[in-house]
């Protein structure tokens, strides 16, 4: 029977180990056999013990915390990612706390100043960047910072990406094979590394095929904004016949304008693609054209660099930049010989 106040001494005389032993047992990646392992937990288990994990941090100097930092969860991207990169540290024994934040560096420092309080182990930024002087007083803190899904001019992080200027790149290529010649972008917030490599990759693809931009919007990586831009964009006499928006989350609001508003079809019209391969870019009233972010590689490198620099102590930055395929679907007109080139939609999450 269970009874208030077990210790870790306790289970050990219970199950005739020593206190040592039960410490490895509950200490994630801890050389321990399978049978010690499950002499401890039954005696554990029939004791009512849990370690106290406070009481442990104390004594190691080690929370096993990870601080995530994300501007916004409405984009659908980023759940995704939350899950993932939480499951994925769980299994090495850390545990995920979540702060929201704003995408500009005076925002983000305030949270970061809350988040070292609770003396985490890392910090993870999803799309958000940090001032240079609390990046200081991080590297004087000895915690490792990994940038998510953004990149910043200072190399002292990590930085892990999806190849966004090739994703650009590969769109604009797509888009003129398809024989459109009046081709718009909708940007994101444009203090983002993701935004300008996108835009930068685009313009580069157009240009290499003898176009450039023919209409330009600002959609701050929002909805509300994004519907605005293509309201902007698509009232004039004269209008782009595709544009490039430059995530899902905001593509999907421009569909609903051009179709809801505006009277257009997509893809008759319009063409229209977007970024990321977010879960709702299969539905089949968006049925989104778009660069797939591998998100699970992502996550993979994410904590890789991670745990490179908690566990292992390394000190020098990685960068990683993963490419993602374009998925074709319905929302965009496809050109002839889109087969020999592109990757056609299909189930695989990556």
């Amino acid at each position: 029977m269970a009874r208030d106040n077990v210790t870790s001494l306790d289970v050990a005389r219970h199950a005739g180990v020593s206190q040592s032993a039960v410490s490895r047992v509950f200490t994630p990646g801890a050389s321990v056999s399978q049978s010690m392992t499950d002499r401890v937990l039954a005696a554990a288990d029939e004791l009512g013990y849990r370690p106290n994990v406070l009481a442990r941090s104390m004594i190691t100097g080690k929370s096993r915390l990870i601080g995530l930092v994300v501007a916004y969860l409405d984009n659908q991207f980023y759940p995704e990612i939350l899950e993932k990169l939480s499951t994925s540290l769980q299994q090495r024994g850390y545990h995920v706390l979540v702060f929201m934040a704003q995408q500009t560096a005076g925002n983000i420092d305030d949270v970061l100043e809350e988040i070292l309080d609770y003396q985490v182990d890392g910090i993870v930024l999803a799309s958000v960047a940090m001032s240079s002087m609390l990046a200081e007083r991080c590297d004087a803190a000895g915690i490792p910072v990994v940038l998510f899904n953004r990149a910043q001019q200072e190399d002292r992080f990590s930085t892990v990406t999806s190849d966004n200027f090739a994703g650009g790149k590969a769109l604009a290529e797509f888009l003129v094979a398809g024989g459109h010649r009046r081709i718009g972008y909708i940007a994101g917030w444009e203090g983002a590394s993701t935004q300008r490599d996108r835009e930068a990759g685009f313009c580069a693809g157009l240009a290499e095929h003898g176009h450039k931009l023919f209409a330009r919007g600002v959609g701050d990586f929002r909805t509300e904004t994004a519907a605005k831009a293509a309201r902007a964009m698509f009232s004039a006499s004269e209008f782009p016949d595709a544009v490039f928006v430059a995530n899902d989350h905001m593509a999907f609001a421009v569909i609903e304008e051009l179709r809801g508003n505006l009277g257009l079809r997509v893809p008759e019209d319009v063409s229209v693609v977007g970024y990321d391969d977010v879960q709702l870019s299969r539905w089949s009233s968006f049925d989104l054209t778009t660069v797939r972010q591998p998100s699970g590689e992502m996550v993979a490198e994410t904590v890789a660099a991670l745990m490179a620099q908690i566990e292992d102590g390394e000190t020098e930055p990685r960068r990683v930049k993963i490419d993602g395929p374009l998925v074709v679907r319905g929302s965009a007109r496809r050109p002839a010989d889109w087969k020999a080139n592109w990757k056609e939609c299909d189930d695989e999450r990556l």
